[in-house]
């Protein structure tokens, strides 16, 4: 009997040497936008695939694409796409290119703290600007009580706040003002980092909001599900066609309608200051950056397996957590250039 349980024993040790060779890590890092999604994808893609372990660091979108390209992780993620530069650089450095696959659609929008203000504000084009400009300084300018009749906004001093690092939230922000300002557009620019003319930096989505929530008379940028989360006020932003929008599943969606007819062949769009009167403004694609080439043909079976997952199954959790599906026509073109990563 005792020799029957050690030859158990040593069958089971076995096998959870051999379980251990099988199991499989992948690495990944960037965005901090679409964190609470990255999470809840991976944890079920995990209990479907158990030996299969996706470890994703929230870093920022600047990081995603540093990472990706200094090939130290197995994939990156980003709010922002890659320009032709960081394309180039990571050719040159890995003698093939890299893919973005848009993952889903999110929003940017005005949080603040204003005590003793609970409601919903509205924010014109011009009042975003004005005061990441630092030309809109106190919360009753006329620019920001005009289009908030009624609501008793207070002389003080208004508090910016803004990421700190490379951030493809950043990104979504800078690239709707710079669209709708033409003097940020002309003094500052777009990109995943800026020279902010004024205010407070923090690090991450997670930051910012915490920093908005515990700083009052602040105003500041989240992706929607972070305001969610955190039960912050955010504000209505007037659109293109001149009314104001909230940042909803349906505002989300109805500004990609256009870019998901006429999406390029390489995913990079921007659908910020959308056309529609249903159209939030500052909403954006996310996208996962995928080599288009692996040395680990485990690695490249596992990392599509989670893709063709994602673009199906993974699509129904996207609402719960205030993200907007993929438009079928973008998924359909996601699944023909996954084809083409070897």
């Amino acid at each position: 009997m005792k020799r029957i349980a050690g030859m158990l024993l040593v069958v089971l040790a076995v096998a959870g040497v051999l379980w251990a060779d099988s199991a499989l890590s992948i690495t990944g890092a960037g965005a901090t936008f679409p964190y609470p999604m990255y999470s809840k994808w991976f944890d079920e893609y995990h209990k479907k695939n158990s030996n299969l372990e996706i470890n994703y660091q929230s870093i920022g979108s600047g990081g995603g694409i540093k990472q990706v390209t200094e090939g130290t992780v197995d994939f990156g993620a980003t709010d922002g796409p890659m320009n032709d530069d960081q394309l180039k650089a990571y050719q040159d450095k890995h003698g093939f290119g890299i893919l973005h696959f848009p993952t889903v659609l999110g929003a940017d929008v005005p949080a603040y703290n204003i005590p003793g203000i609970t409601a919903e504000l509205n924010f014109t084009q011009d009042a975003i600007a004005g005061i990441f400009l630092g030309k809109i300084t106190k919360w009753n300018d006329p620019a920001i009580s005009g289009p908030n009749k009624g609501v008793n906004l207070p002389a003080n001093e208004i508090v910016v706040v803004h990421r700190s690092e490379g951030s493809g939230t950043t990104y979504i922000w800078t690239d709707y003002l710079s669209k709708v300002s033409e003097e940020w557009k002309t003094k500052v620019g777009k990109g995943a980092s800026v020279n902010w003319p004024v205010g407070l930096g923090a690090k991450g989505n997670e930051s910012v909001a915490g920093t908005i929530k515990n700083t009052p008379n602040s105003f500041g940028y989240v992706e929607l599900i972070y305001a969610i989360q955190n039960n912050m006020p955010y504000g209505r932003v007037r659109n293109s066609s001149g009314v104001f929008v909230k940042a909803d599943l349906a505002s989300v969606t109805a500004a990609a309608a256009g870019a998901s007819k006429n999406m390029p062949d390489d995913f990079r769009v921007s659908i910020t200051d959308a056309p529609g009167k249903t159209a939030y403004p500052i909403s954006s694609f996310t996208w996962l950056l995928v080599p288009a080439k692996f040395s680990d043909a485990t690695k490249r079976d596992a990392i599509k397996g989670f893709v063709k997952w994602m673009l199906a199954d993974g699509q129904n959790y996207t609402e719960a957590l205030s993200y907007a599906k993929l438009p079928k026509e973008v998924v359909v073109k996601e699944l023909k250039a996954l084809n083409s990563v070897q």
